[in-house]
Order: C-alpha cells, then structure tokens, then sequence
C-alpha cells in the first residue's frame, strides 16, 4: 500500500481543516491538558463548521476511533476522561 494512503486518519487528525491542534495532544497523560488543548484549537479557529465544542469532541472521538483496538485499556481510559473534561470545560451535562 502506498505511503500516503496508508495512514490517511493520523494525516487527518495532524492536517485537520477545522482544527490546528498542539501536537501530540492525544499522547498527553492528563485528561484536562487535553481537554484544556482541544478546547484552545476549537475556540480560536475560524475554519471550523459548527460550535467549537461539537468540533473539540468531534476530533476526539475521531481519534479514539481510528485507534481502535490499538489502544491500551489505560490509554482510552485517559481519552474518555478527557471526553468528560471538555463536557465539563464547556459547560455541558455529562453523560451516563
């Protein structure tokens, strides 16, 4: 398989078009300093298509995603507590 083709969802979520994201956001251990990231990149982007938190959660749950099973159960422990942060951050109701 070529090279481009071969990692097109790490290629999204590096060249995202709604979002510049700090990079290694997802690699970070602290659930807030990811929440706290992806809120910035939303918040200050102007190329994004709907509210800054559909498109902060949206990018997260993208990359959970495209992890899959790749994913340590520590690692997704981390990401969906991150998911609870920027409920959190931006005043939303958490889920059940």
């Amino acid at each position: 398989m070529p090279k481009e083709v071969e990692k097109w969802s790490a290629d999204v979520t590096e060249h995202s078009d709604a979002l510049e994201l700090e990079a290694h956001v997802f690699e970070k251990d602290d659930p807030k300093e990811i929440a706290a990231s992806l809120k910035r990149s939303a918040d200050k982007s102007d190329k994004r298509k709907t509210e800054p938190f559909r498109s902060a959660m949206s990018m997260l749950t993208f990359y959970i995603n495209r992890a899959g099973k790749n994913l340590s159960a520590s690692r997704r422990k981390v990401l969906e507590e991150a998911k609870d942060e920027l409920r959190r951050v931006y005043g939303r109701a958490a889920k059940d």
